[in-house]
């Protein structure tokens, strides 16, 4: 039984929501988009499968990564099984492979383009895991700087949910949740007064 992993891999370009597409350079599915992926190498782990595609699409790696969901066979993939991972990455810290082939590229992931092997079953479920996440865990750690303001905070959980937030009962509840911190520091931005610089309490990840 052949099994492979697939990655959902995250970003906010221009205040939207983005995800890292591969155009496939051979059949199946050959010229169509398609979520970075492939079989397990010999003796090779799911979590480890999905950091290695991580990194090599983006040369970035100790960034949030989880398993997301298995699926039994994707829309005439060659795979039995595709376990699916969702991750998350800050951008300006991302290095895409410049090949002609294979070539990755972020796309919108509202309009999406047509993707290969219903790989839009696979980003419609990753995005619903990542906005519920945003309710009470860390998880946009990886998405930003490690000092930010709250307004750039803000402004990626409005990436994600697709809609404005209220300024002060975000923050209520950011702060709230315990997941930032001041740091003392401060940043000028435009003709405002400098603002509080944070971070993250921690990046471990949260369960409950």
């Amino acid at each position: 039984m052949a099994t492979a992993v697939v990655v959902v891999i995250f970003t906010i370009r221009q205040g939207s929501l983005s995800v890292l597409l591969i155009e496939r350079a051979a059949d199946p599915a050959h010229g169509e988009w398609a979520l970075p992926g492939g079989f397990l190498q010999d003796g090779e782990s799911l979590d480890a499968a999905a950091k290695r595609k991580l990194e090599d699409e983006t040369g970035v790696s100790d960034l949030f990564l989880e398993q997301l969901y298995t699926f039994d066979q994707l829309g005439g993939g060659r795979a039995d099984i595709v376990v699916t991972y969702f991750a998350l990455v800050d951008v300006s810290r991302t290095r895409l492979r410049t090949d002609s082939d294979w070539r990755p590229a972020w796309q919108p992931v509202h309009p999406p383009p047509a993707l290969a092997f219903e790989n839009e079953r696979v980003v419609a479920y990753a995005e619903e895991r990542l906005r519920n996440k945003l309710e009470y865990t860390n998880v946009a750690y990886s998405l930003l700087p490690k000092r930010f303001t709250l307004t750039q905070l803000q402004r990626v959980y409005e990436a994600i949910l697709g809609e404005p937030q209220d300024k002060r009962n975000f923050r209520r509840r950011v702060v709230g949740l315990g997941i930032v911190r001041e740091t003392g520091e401060f940043v000028k931005e435009g003709a405002h007064r400098p603002a509080m610089l944070h971070e993250f309490s921690s990046t471990e990840p949260m369960v409950f």
